[in-house]
């Protein structure tokens, strides 16, 4: 096992998301009560499904789990809160609410999505997560609402009775599902790599081709100063820059892609 499979942080993604089935099954089950006993059947085994899934990916960390984590911890956010309003504040619901919302928070975090990352690494090498460009967080967030949105109402409404709907729903479920994933990847898969040869610069948002620089073409690396005229490869993205300074010139060529 990767050494990054043993972080700290995974450890505490796998308890919450337990503590998640333990103490947040009963909001869920409070939401339910009131509806037929299909949507009840139905949705339990929904909810399961999922659980179990996120617990998979957590035991066995990789880079694609990252993508689908993050993918999957926020809707049980939003079925919690759904099930608040459905049922009200009970304890059960506001168990679920904090439960997931902890979860998420946790799957959120760059500690999280670096240790996700490291343990797919080959070999003796280091990855760490970049942050998405600005200009995706906003589609990103569109996107997968309609997502959550498609994938938590389509299988109930199909139990309800509301076939057509309910087939409608499901079916748009499943293509936003195959469309977004490999496009949510790619933003997980944004990455600087330090190998004993020099640095990786791994990003097919921004650039067509891996930049690799050896060690000896770098002069320094650092923190980017305001007001750099260091070409900005980020996206552009928040959060900290990392400025390379080269002792030779080097090739990078920018994605076509809009």
């Amino acid at each position: 096992m990767h050494a990054s499979a043993k972080s700290p942080v995974l450890w505490i993604a796998r308890v919450l998301w337990l503590v998640v089935a333990v103490i947040g099954g009963s909001g869920f089950g409070d939401a339910f009560a009131p509806h037929s006993r299909a949507v009840q059947i139905t949705g339990t085994v929904v909810l399961w499904v999922g659980w179990a899934a996120v617990a998979v990916l957590l035991l066995l960390p990789s880079a694609l789990g990252l993508t689908l984590t993050r993918m999957l911890v926020p809707m049980g956010v939003v079925g919690a809160a759904a099930a608040a309003v459905d049922a009200g504040l009970t304890a059960g619901t506001v168990l679920a609410i904090a439960s997931t919302a902890l979860a998420a928070l946790v799957v959120a975090s760059g500690e999280f999505g670096q240790a996700m990352v490291q343990a797919s690494a080959y070999g003796d090498e280091w990855r760490f997560v970049l942050r998405p460009p600005a200009a995706f967080l906003l589609p990103s967030a569109v996107s997968w609402a309609a997502l959550c949105a498609a994938t938590s109402t389509g299988p109930l409404l199909l139990a309800a009775g509301s076939w057509v709907l309910g087939v409608v729903v499901s079916v748009l479920a499943i293509a936003l599902g195959w469309l977004l994933l490999s496009r949510f990847h790619r933003l997980s898969r944004r990455w600087i790599v330090l190998v004993p040869a020099g640095l990786v610069l791994h990003d097919h948002v921004v650039l067509a081709e891996t930049v690799m620089l050896r060690s000896a073409q770098i002069s320094r690396a650092r923190l980017a100063r305001a007001g750099t005229e260091a070409a900005d490869l980020t996206g552009p993205a928040g959060g900290h820059v990392v400025e390379v300074s080269l002792s030779e010139a080097a090739t990078v060529v920018l994605a076509g892609t809009r």
